[in-house]
């Protein structure tokens, strides 16, 4: 079995729920995630052009394992709308066993 250390969450922001959903699905569909939290109506701030700006996003938390970024990250850069798009990621250092182990078999 695999150990956290494996798997990794990344954080996308997308501008709308279709958007978000359309690359869940794109993931989920290629097994590149094993699950993709959608979080609609997230208000945010941030510098934009040399501007402060702020907009109503979704944010999408995806669950993967640590071998698939490279692959994720072209594919969701590939359909996202945004220019420069978010994707941050974050390791995880410890989980349920059985739940690394679901992971682990769904992506």
């Amino acid at each position: 079995m695999k150990t956290a250390a494996a798997f990794r969450l990344v954080l996308v922001t997308a501008p709308d729920l279709r958007s978000a959903r359309r690359l869940a699905k794109s993931a989920l569909t290629a097994r590149l995630a094993a699950c993709v939290n959608v979080l609609p109506k997230i208000e945010s701030h941030y510098w934009w052009q040399g501007k402060i700006e702020s907009s109503a996003e979704v944010l999408l938390i995806f669950k993967t394992q640590k071998k698939h970024l490279a692959t994720l990250e072209k594919r969701l850069l590939a359909q996202h709308p945004y220019t420069t798009p978010e994707f941050l990621v974050l390791p995880v250092s410890a989980g349920n066993k059985k739940y690394l182990a679901w992971l682990a078999e769904n992506c």
